[in-house]
Formats: structure tokens, sequence, C-alpha cells
């Protein structure tokens, strides 16, 4: 080639033709290094009758300056960031950018300097250095990342550089990972779990594209049978990509994993250090990282001989990206496998209606785990009519639960309580005028936080302290804390047991994987007797001795107008109970509600899932909406409302007519400001063989609007705040 059209990672400037220089050879998906005006861009060299732009005269291109040494994207990758862009209505930069997102990667070998304690103690301690010394001690990184990790400046770490409090260390920034052995601990399975294991390992030794939805109930052993399929995999010498939902759950995995496989996979997540992301890309690109465990952002890199994918808790809706390329990381796992002629699994204890619909279209293959592995036992599950059995006055747990409790420590057990509300109370106002504390950002009541003394949006993360006084009356001593958070069912559990060790697990206690491996370990260990947990605690953690599970509000999830809403509520309240009794010993599930007759109640403590998923399915059906219908939503925002009202009428005064096309709207979104961003919202509804996309794409092209206005576009949209 003597001309390419380059791919580039900013969307406002389009594809660019440039010349090749004689000495350069390049090919489709070679990243390159291409003039722009006085500075340099990347981009990637893509086929050039993708574009629907006309070919630049040849005397005014301008050469590549480099082509960087990094394997190119393969054709199968370039057309699944196509697909992504076309089916999420998305620019293809910043679908690529998911691809190329990390920048050290893309220059070649090099050494790098990191830094650590020398053990060696300060002969002046100031309270910068106590952070240091209290957050950093084992830790190994560069500076900027160590003050990062420590929150103190750069000068704090250089400071203790220079005093020889530190030492710098030399590092090899591509150094090789070691090898999992596929035949290293390979474990007892049962006949069921071996019989599904069979049909996985020869759909990896057939190299084909063949979707399973692996369903199994919690405690099934889902994880060692899809092991299989991994070692299979690694067998055939194909690299393996397994995606989590949340980052909390990544260090239980790595120790299922390497007690299977004799070592950790690669880990991929926004957690990462630069010089860990750098080489974990780099060696996903050269094919030396075999297995991998990443977030969804993981399923973009561009792994040089992918054989299997496996999204774990495929169900969940975290899966779900809520800005910039607004995809669904399940529904594009099966998209790449397509592309790239390989099986695909996508397990759950409660499969997505939509991923079930799939199975029985026979679109998927349905692999079912119906029983727990070993001697252990579905817990029981009752419900507890809070209109007959109600807790004391200004408390939130039902007498039949403190006396499960109770009998759950007489017994030296664990238990767990669930309430899927961080911070201690979800609204405060002022017992004297009524005024309710918002966000300043967002049309969002202030959470308050009481064990770090804070008031904070759960939305754009703006905190402030509890006020003394009123702002609004200025009357002092007057605000009071209105709902339970977990916090709050902490401070009751302390009162009603004060010799029990309680820890609450949130995404505010639990930021990183570190803290995650430290919680596991503190209840594997017995330093735990009770549990309060978000929905972070639904998923993924196996723990003998917890045989109490307490709903405290079951009925949360099933306020508002989500369509997913009693489905959503259905899949939390079932994984949270299959906490309970994963061992010998038997599980017991309190769930405290209002309803005890709602569908979702009953399903549950009947123990019927198939008769809540066919209600549930027959009324998407009659509604016309997932997976018998499309939805898009159109989200308008702007800083001046006003601005973004016009906006908002404009598309919504233009929008097409089509058979089996509606449009609603516009309206202001349920949640009005975000961010400082006042937003408006039309929905799209339309029919299965309805071109939506093509539809929607066309509709906007024809409209301009301010800049200062953002339109984004939700296909398949999970939020509708």
């Amino acid at each position: 080639m003597n001309r390419v059209r380059l791919l580039l990672l900013n969307a406002a400037l389009g594809p660019l033709d440039y010349k090749v220089p004689d000495n350069m050879q390049v090919e489709y998906g070679s990243i390159v290094v291409a003039p722009l005006g006085p500075r340099e861009i990347i981009g990637i060299v893509w086929e050039p009758d993708f574009f629907d732009v006309e070919e630049a005269p040849a005397e005014k291109l301008r050469p590549i300056r480099e082509v960087l040494d990094v394997p190119p994207l393969e054709a199968e990758l370039r057309r699944l960031i196509e697909w992504t862009a076309d089916y999420y209505l998305a620019s293809m930069a910043a679908v690529t950018r998911m691809t190329l997102s990390s920048s050290a990667a893309l220059r070649g070998s090099l050494t790098i300097t990191e830094y650590r304690l020398t053990g060696e103690m300060p002969k002046r301690m100031t309270p910068q250095r106590e952070k240091v010394f209290d957050r950093l001690q084992g830790e190994q990184a560069t500076v900027r990342e160590l003050a990062e990790m420590a929150d103190v400046s750069d000068g704090v770490i250089r400071g203790l550089v220079n005093a020889g409090l530190m030492e710098a260390v030399s590092v090899n920034a591509d150094r090789p990972y070691p090898l999992p052995d596929p035949d290293f601990a390979p474990p007892q399975l049962s006949d069921t779990q071996e019989n599904v294991a069979t049909t996985m390992r020869t759909a990896v030794q057939e190299d084909d594209f063949r979707p399973f939805l692996l369903d199994g109930v919690t405690g099934s052993g889902k994880t060692e049978v899809y092991f299989e399929a991994v070692a299979e995999a690694l067998r055939q010498g194909k690299q393996v990509l397994v995606l989590l939902p949340e980052i909390a759950l990544t260090q239980p995995f790595l120790k299922r994993f390497e007690a299977r496989f004799g070592t950790p996979p690669v880990c991929w997540h926004s957690g990462l250090k630069q010089a860990e992301r750098r080489r974990a890309w780099r060696a996903i690109a050269k094919g030396r990282a075999r297995a991998v465990v990443g977030a969804r952002s993981s399923l973009f890199l561009p792994y040089e001989n992918l054989g299997l994918i496996i999204v774990d808790e495929a169900h969940e809706t975290s899966f779900k990206q809520e800005d910039g390329v607004r995809y669904n990381a399940r529904d594009v796992a099966v998209m790449r496998a397509q592309f790239e002629k390989f099986p695909v699994i996508l397990a759950s204890a409660t499969p997505a209606i939509e991923s079930r619909h799939m199975a029985q279209l026979g679109r998927y293959e349905l692999l079912e785990l119906p029983s727990r592995f070993g001697d252990a036992t579905l817990p029981e599950l009752k419900a507890i009519d809070l209109t007959e059995h109600p807790p004391e006055r200004g408390k939130w747990i039902a007498p039949p639960l403190i006396e499960a409790l109770e009998e759950t420590l007489e017994k030296g057990e664990q238990s767990l309580l669930f309430l899927n509300r961080r911070g201690f109370a979800p609204l405060t106002l002022c017992r004297t005028c009524g005024h309710r504390f918002q966000c300043p950002n967002c049309t969002a009541w202030m959470v308050e936080h009481r064990l770090v003394a804070r008031l904070a949006c759960h939305h754009c993360g703006h905190v402030m302290p509890p006020p003394e006084a009123c702002p609004e009356c200025g009357e002092a001593d007057c605000l009071v804390a209105c709902g339970p958070g977990v916090e709050r069912i902490g401070d009751e559990v302390a009162t009603l047991f004060p010799d029990a060790r309680a820890a609450i697990i949130t995404s505010d206690t639990i930021w990183s994987p570190e803290k995650a491996a430290q919680f596991v370990a503190d209840v594997e260990n017995g330093a735990v007797d009770i549990i309060i947990g978000t929905q972070l605690v639904t998923k993924g953690y196996h723990f003998p001795n917890l045989t109490l599970v307490g709903v405290v509000d079951a009925d949360i999830g099933l306020e508002g107008g989500d369509l997913r809403a009693a489905e959503r509520s259905f899949q939390q309240i079932a994984q949270v109970s299959g906490r309970a009794g994963r061992a010998e010993k038997p599980g017991r599930v309190f769930v405290q509600t209002r309803s005890p007759g709602a569908p979702v109640i009953d399903a549950l403590v009947k123990g019927d899932r198939e008769a809540f998923y066919i209600a549930e399915t027959e009324s998407r059906h009659h509604a016309g909406v997932p997976p018998f219908g499309r939805l898009a939503a159109i989200i308008i925002s702007s800083e001046d409302n006003q601005e973004a009202l016009e906006t908002a009428r404009a598309i919504g005064g233009s929008a097409p007519t089509a058979d089996g096309l509606y449009i609603y709207g516009p309206a202001p979104a349920p949640l009005a400001m975000l961010r400082g961003r006042h937003r408006h919202r039309l929905l799209v509804h339309a029919g299965r063989s309805v071109e939506m996309q093509k539809i929607i794409r066309e509709w906007l092209s024809k409209l301009d609007w301010p800049r200062s206005v953002r339109v984004a576009v939700d296909v398949d949209p999970y939020s509708f705040v």
C-alpha cells in the first residue's frame, strides 16, 4: 500500500488519508503515528471502503511517521468495533479507544523505576508521612501512583526518597507472566457436572461459535465446571477471558483460579496501576497472557489468539455501560465469539429473561446444574410480613429475624443482613421546617454517611459535612435521618448484639481488590459474626459457616417504573439467599416485606422460579418490550435548562413515523439534573423487525443543536432515570 486511510481516536476528525513512505510496511489494522498539523496522533490503518468519504488527492497526502511495535488489530476485532459502533450508535473512535486503552503500551519495551519503603522509620513523622507508612506497606509503584494510593502530594513521596526511606527498583515493564497449568489440580466433579463439562470441552475442541447459557443454582459449582472449558482452551494454546461484573469479586476469583491452575490469571480493571496496565495490554496483544479476568472493558482488548469467553454472573446489570459507549458486555461478548468463531459461556444462577429467551429459541445452548454440589442443599426461605411482625419503633429488624440472629450466634455460625442502600439514611431533613437536603448538582437527596460524618450524593459524588444548624430556618440540632441504610442497620445490630463482630460491606468500604481480599479472609477466619451489606455481597462469595441470610427490605427494588424491577429484585434476593448453607450446615433465609403476596416474594418463598419467569416473560411479551421489542433512550442535557428543553422539543418535533415505531416524549428525566446538567429524555419503542438504529441515525443526523448541548443515545437501556 502506498496510501492508507486512518481511523483516528478523535471522533470529530473523522477518517484521514495518508501516504505510506517507500521503506515502510503497513497492513490493515496497523497502529501508526501520523502528523496532524504541528502535532502527532495515533491512527489505525482501516479498509478505505468502509468509510463513505471522498479520497483525498495524492499530492495533499502527508507521510506516516512510524508504525508502532505492537501487533496489528485483527480483522475480526475491527469488525467487532464496526458492529459495536453501529449497534449502539457510538463513534468508532470511542469504541476503538477501549481497544487502545493503554497509551503507554503502544511504545516499545522499556524499564521503569518504581519505589518502595525500606522499612526504616523517619525521625520526624508528619501527618502526611503517617498516611504513607500506613497505606504503602508492601506496595511498589511509581512516585505518582504511590502518591495517589496514599492520598498525599508527589513531594511527600520524593522527600522520603531523598531521605533514604524509600528505595528505587528497576522493573522490566514487559516481564512475562507465569503460565497457568490446565492439569495442575483437576476437581472431582459429580456426574451432572461432568456431563456439562464434557459438552463445553467438546465445543472448545471444535473451535467454532457455540453460545452456552450455563444455568446453575447457587452453590452448584458453575465455576468449577466452566474451569474445565478454560483448561481445555489452555491445552489448545488459546487465550481465555473471564468477565466479572464487580472489581470486588476479583480477589476471591483469583484465589479459586490459582488453586485450580497453579497461578493467578492476568487482571484487567480500572484499579490497575499504569505499569500493570501497560504490561497486561502488551502481554494480551502478544498472546503471552493466556488467561485474563477482567471488567467489561477487557472485552475490547486485542487478544492474539482468543478461544473462549466466559461471562460470569451474566445477569448482572453492571455489564451495561451507562456512559460513553453505552454497550452491554454480555451481548458484545457473544458477538465477539461469533466474529472470531469460538464458544462463549454465559453463567448465572438467575439468568436474564433475554438470555432465557435466546435459549428457548435455540440460539443459545442451555446447560443446567439444578442442584448444589455434594451434601449442600438450598436454604429454606420464609417471608416475614412486616404488617404482622413490625420492628420496634425506630428500628428495622423484625422480631422473628432477631430471634434467628440470636440462634445463629449461639451456634457459632455466621449471618448476613442484606439491604441494598449505602450509608446511614437515604434522606436527612429538618424536624422544625421540613427542609430536605438535596444535592446542588442533581435532583437527588443527600445520603448521610455517619461513619465518615458526611452527606454524599451517590450520583455525582458531591460531599459536605452535616451542618450544625438547618440552612433554611437556622435551627440547631434539628436534623433527623429518615429511612435505613446499611450503617443504620449496623448500629441496630450493635445495640442488639453488643458482643457480636459485625462488618459493613458496601462500595464505600470495599473499594479495591485488596479490601475485598481482607474481608474474605476475615470471614473465613471467623473474625466476623454478622455481615451487613449491599448488592456487593449477593454474588460470588462462598462462606461455609454462613447459615442465615436476612433481607431487611425486599420491597425497595419493586418501587418505580423500571421494566426490569421485578426481575432485578428476584435476582438479588435469590442471589443473596444463595450465600446461606453452601456447605454441610443447612441455611435459612428470612425476607422482610410488606407485600408477601407480591409475585416476586411468592415465587421465592415457594421456590418456584419457573412460575416467576413465565409470568414475567408473558408480561414483557404483552407489552412488546425486550426481548420481544426494542427500546432506545435519547437523553438531552445542558447546563442551561431552557437550551436542553428547546433541543429536546426540536428532536421530538421532527420524530419520524414508521410502522411498529413509537416515540414518547420529550419529558424531563426522572433524575432531571445530574452533575449540574439539566436532562430531558425521549423513549423509542420499536418492534423487532424495525431498523431502529438506522431510523434514529438518519433522524438525528438531520438536526443541529448548540455545542453546549449533549445528545446521547442509549440502545437497549437498563437505566431509566
